[in-house]
Parts: structure tokens; sequence; C-alpha cells
């Protein structure tokens, strides 16, 4: 399972919730993998030298997933954005059209606290969401 740094982010502030508990319970079970532009997003909400580097070091316990042919799913996120914005659906992120075509391809559900992936999922129904 992929998990999306809007979950990271409220797992690392709070630590309790429904969607907390299937972060662990994944963690238990070694079922999580990071996309390496997620793990920007997480390092880079870091409010000082000291947490960025703690959470560095945390993360790297955490399996890095990468797509086969890089090229290739840039080319397929931007066919995302591209059919969102055709839709009317405004993504406000672009790097979360990369995390979902890096989901599909790789054959991995994603665990969200993001709006947008649901819109994106209407859009591309190979998007599977992990029930949260």
């Amino acid at each position: 399972m992929i998990v999306d740094s809007s979950v990271w982010i409220d797992y690392l502030r709070h630590g309790r919730g429904r969607v907390a508990d299937q972060l662990d319970e994944a963690l238990r079970r070694r079922k999580v993998l990071m996309l390496p532009v997620i793990l920007q997003e997480i390092l880079q909400g870091a409010d000082s030298p000291q947490r960025f580097a703690a959470w560095q070091r945390a993360f790297e316990a955490v399996p890095v997933a990468h797509s086969a042919e890089p090229q290739l799913t840039a080319i397929h996120a931007a066919g995302l954005y591209a059919r969102c914005r055709w839709a009317d659906i405004t993504v406000r992120s672009a790097n979360d059209c990369l995390i979902a075509a890096s989901c599909i391809e790789l054959d991995e559900p994603l665990l969200h606290l993001d709006r947008d992936f649901e819109r994106i999922a209407e859009i591309e129904p190979r998007l599977r969401i992990a029930a949260a």
C-alpha cells in the first residue's frame, strides 16, 4: 500500500484515529511502500533541522517503490492531470497525479486524506483507494 503525505502528516501530528490505526497495522505487517515524491512532501514540511533529520531517519525503514519507467510514469501523470482538467476537475497538486499514476503502475492501493484523489479516481478507475 502507498500512503500519501496527507496521512503521514496527520499521523505525525496526531497519531490517533481510524486512519492512524490502519497505518499502524499496515506498518506492523510491513505492507507500506514509500514513493520518492511523498517522502519529499513529508520532509519539506519539517519545522526544524532536527525534525527533518529525525523524520529522514525514521522513513529509512519504509521501503521505497519506483516505477520501472519514470518517463512513462510522468507521461501517465500528465495525462491524468489533463483528463481531470478536461472534465472540469481541478487537481490542486500535480504531484497527486504523479502519485496516482505510480499507484496504478505499481498496482498498489492508496491510503489518503486528500479529496483530490477521490476526484482523480472518478476519471481513472484503475486508481485503487485503500478503505479508510
